[in-house]
């Protein structure tokens, strides 16, 4: 009886660890490079995985949103696909550096030209955007994956607070505070702060120029005592010789 137990407990601990290690987290989904603020523009990557073991992912669309139009959308291009832009009229038009703008992009598709996201394998498509909603903190896309074998996986279903995460979740980008705009030193404050610069540079300069003539002070002394000091022993042995020769000429005048 214990036996069956213990076989029971372990399957069922096999089955968790089984959960745990599928691949049900995935899904398609959205990251930034860096940081996506609110307001700003960003650079994002659409990262999708192949969950099937006998087809290749060979198409992917990803659906922007129309509430919340982003007036600049460029994806990159990825060896091995296609890419493919498509606008759509506005219902209501964006003003973007002092112009509207009546149409935005609202889909952008990737068609694999070769074998495509293969078995075990990820593929990333990046995309610049901007500029981001400034009063929404995430935006949904919805992205459907297309296999060789014509099965289509679509990855729209919004996630509820507090609900369980849906089984095919839309991919979400998550914003950031927006930057606060300030620029890095404004005139008045590089006046000042030059100005800072001058006067901690003045003293230092008056001590380099103070120190500089201390120094040629000291060796124009230096030089002087040498001269001198020269001169005294050149005098003593010219003296000493003249004393020398003086001795000499009484003793042979004694003789």
């Amino acid at each position: 009886m214990k036996a069956s137990r213990l076989a029971a407990a372990a399957a069922g601990s096999a089955v968790v660890v089984l959960a745990l290690s599928s691949p049900a987290l995935a899904h398609v989904s959205v990251q930034p490079e860096g940081t996506a603020a609110k307001g700003g523009y960003a650079v994002v990557n659409f990262r999708v995985p192949n969950e099937r073991d006998n087809a290749s992912t060979v198409k992917l669309e990803i659906n922007f949103p129309t509430d919340t139009p982003l007036a600049s959308v460029l994806p990159q291009d990825v060896p091995g696909w296609k890419v493919a832009v498509t606008k759509s009229k506005l219902a209501k038009p964006l003003e973007v550096h002092g112009r509207q703008i009546s149409e935005a992009v609202s889909k952008v598709t990737w068609t694999a030209d070769g074998k495509g996201i293969e078995p075990g394998r990820l593929q990333q498509f990046p995309v610049s955007m901007g500029a981001l909603p400034e009063k929404a903190d995430e935006v949904v896309f919805k992205a459907i994956q297309t296999y060789s074998n014509k099965e289509v996986v679509r990855w729209i279903e919004v996630q509820e607070k507090g609900a369980e995460e849906p089984e095919t979740p839309a991919p979400v980008l998550t914003l950031s505070a927006a930057a606060d705009g300030h620029s890095h030193g404004s005139s008045a404050d590089d006046a000042s702060e030059e100005a800072d610069d001058t006067k901690s540079a003045a003293p230092a300069a008056e001590a380099s120029d103070s120190s500089g003539g201390s120094d040629t002070t000291a060796r124009v002394l230096g030089i002087v005592g040498i001269v001198v000091g020269a001169a005294g022993v050149a005098y003593g042995v010219l003296a000493g010789r003249r004393r020398t020769d003086s001795s000499a000429s009484s003793a042979s005048s004694t003789s």
